[in-house]
């Protein structure tokens, strides 16, 4: 997957629309993966360098929530052999 920053290419998207059955269940899980961990590197930007306390607790549970959705997708990726 050709992914800048977490964001889907036309190619992703095409792929996936062409996707069926459990190819599809992989390719939407192995994309919003990719998607989720651009959030969790932005939200870990602001952890690290924000000045607003109410963005880095909003940062902290962005972080936090991401990275337990990547955790799910993972265990769902395994699960379907892939």
């Amino acid at each position: 997957m050709d992914h800048d920053g977490g964001m889907m290419s036309e190619e992703d998207m095409h792929a996936l629309t062409s996707a069926t059955g459990a190819d599809f269940d992989r390719l939407f899980l192995e994309q919003t993966i990719e998607h989720h961990t651009g959030s969790v590197e932005m939200a870990e930007t602001e952890i690290a360098d924000g000045q607003n306390a109410d963005a880095i607790a909003m940062a902290e549970n962005i972080r936090d929530t991401q990275t337990a959705e990547i955790d799910e997708r993972e265990q769902l990726l395994t699960e379907l052999g892939g």
